[in-house]
């Protein structure tokens, strides 16, 4: 079960959107506590174990901050390790440990997801992707990035360059294109329902961790009518710190719950819309992936103009595929198109073309219940300096998927980049085919390339339908 049900059928069986901070912060341990003569980690332990069990029927997560535990040494990590194996395994838990650094990512993904079975992590990723990519690994984890605090001093970081185009919206419109809606979430202050409802708006699909919600001038009605999406979820809701130490905590808690739930379900029946794409069409000789190719270009993924490609060459189209991981209609459909062709493939191992394919690679590794890896880019000079990101064993044979096969070459230089550990690659999979005889190139290295569309294919079925006018169908046509 991956990180996105495990929490669904947790909010579904306690009826709640609320998750617990389990923090063993010495200045907020319940003065009950101060008299046992135990020693303070005991003693926080005994605090941490009451609230378990307190709010385990109550809570849809558990959120441990690592930094508290770090602060105790030793044995703050090994208080961890025994509250995580107390909290009941139908409840996930998110470490929030705002993890920053770059050159540590793969083995603290390592840690964190493998070692500790923790469900998921926050990162706070100015890094960008490449700090991401190493935790989109287990495509049965997930991440929250880090996108927009209450903190007052940051306003002057996360609102620049201007209100209407601030920094931390970019960072949610971004951070999207690095995995899928079951992978990765976005966390951020709930204190200013305005920047709620613009995070909401531009991630409608996400799932929303948020802080700050206790802010004495905030309206829990407000807060969830911004943050929560379309069914009247995505959004995980702390319970006030202070509630933690009250001997009445479950009764705290329940009335908390049952109060947002009557709140959601105001929101639910007022929210009558269903963005979905149908068809407008019905052409005789139809192609089979034709709604596919209609719904791409109808959801603005296909332009047209005069573009240049990193390679210098200027074509009359641009495709972005980086937005439909956050179009579940669509990109469940290219999975499954992705799917039709790997069923009849043969190998052990997933690997996505680091960047634009990743998401992709991780949501076909879900798919097929298939392990993932990717090659880096580059290889740093510093840190572990692993040119393969993931687990493998020499002599298994790996399936390579990208997006666009346009030259080959990036595709071929991760094949490369594998094959140099002691793997094979043998297929290459890829959505759109440039064509221009990029297969017959990629044939004679070695590699046998297959992809669910060409370039053709789409300006014929556009053409077809309507989309496009004869001048567009002969710039898009390859002859």
């Amino acid at each position: 079960m991956n990180f996105l049900d495990k929490v669904n059928a947790a909010i579904k069986q306690n009826q709640s959107l609320l998750c617990v901070g389990l923090d063993p912060n010495p200045e907020m341990l319940p003065e009950r506590y101060y008299q046992t003569g135990k020693r303070t980690v005991e003693t926080l332990k005994d605090w941490l174990q009451f609230v378990i069990a307190e709010t385990a029927d109550l809570v849809c997560a558990y959120k441990p901050t690592l930094g508290f535990y770090q602060s105790f040494g030793v044995e703050g990590i090994d208080l961890l390790l025994q509250l995580l194996k107390a909290i009941p395994t139908s409840i996930p838990v998110i470490l929030d440990a705002k993890h920053s650094d770059l050159n540590t990512s793969t083995v603290f993904a390592e840690t964190v997801f493998s070692q500790w079975k923790v469900d998921a992590v926050t990162l706070c990723s100015y890094a960008g992707q490449d700090q991401v990519a190493p935790f989109l690994l287990y495509p049965d984890k997930a991440v929250f990035v880090l996108c927009h605090t209450s903190n007052p001093s940051a306003i002057a970081l996360q609102s620049y360059p201007s209100e209407e185009s601030p920094f931390y919206l970019q960072m949610a419109k971004v951070a999207r294109t690095w995995g899928t809606p079951d992978q990765l979430g976005l966390e951020l202050g709930a204190a200013m329902p305005d920047a709620l409802a613009r995070i909401r708006a531009a991630a409608p699909e996400r799932v929303l961790l948020i802080r700050s919600v206790w802010a004495q001038s905030n309206d829990l009605a407000q807060t969830l009518a911004a943050g929560l999406n379309t069914s009247g979820d995505g959004l995980l809701v702390p319970i006030p710190q202070d509630w933690l130490g009250s001997e009445q905590l479950a009764e705290k808690t329940r009335v908390l719950r049952d109060e947002m739930n009557g709140a959601r379900t105001a929101i639910v029946e007022g929210n009558s819309n269903c963005e979905v794409w149908f068809p407008d069409i019905c052409l005789l000789n139809q192609h089979r992936h034709q709604d596919l190719i209609l719904q791409l270009y109808d959801l603005g993924c296909l332009s047209f103009g005069e573009f240049v490609q990193a390679s210098g060459e200027t074509f009359p189209y641009y495709i972005d595929l980086r937005t439909i991981i956050s179009n579940p209609q669509i990109f469940h459909k290219i999975l499954n198109a992705y799917a039709d062709i790997l069923k009849d493939l043969s190998f052990d191992r997933i690997a996505g073309i680091p960047y634009g394919s990743l998401p992709t690679a991780a949501g076909l590794a879900l798919h097929l219940h298939c392990p993932m890896i990717f090659p880096r880019k580059e290889v740093k000079a510093h840190g572990t300096r692993r040119l393969i990101e993931g687990h493998f064993q020499p002599g298994e044979t790996i399936v390579v998927v990208d997006d666009i096969l346009i030259s080959g070459k990036s595709a071929m230089e991760g094949a490369e980049k594998i094959k140099s550990t002691g793997l094979h690659v043998n297929d290459i999979v890829v959505f759109i085919d440039h064509e221009k005889g990029v297969k017959e190139r990629l044939r004679s290295n070695g590699y046998q390339a297959h992809a669910v569309l060409t370039i053709s294919e789409i300006a014929t079925t556009l053409h077809a339908a309507g989309r496009i006018n004869e001048a567009q169908l002969a710039s898009l046509s390859i002859h």
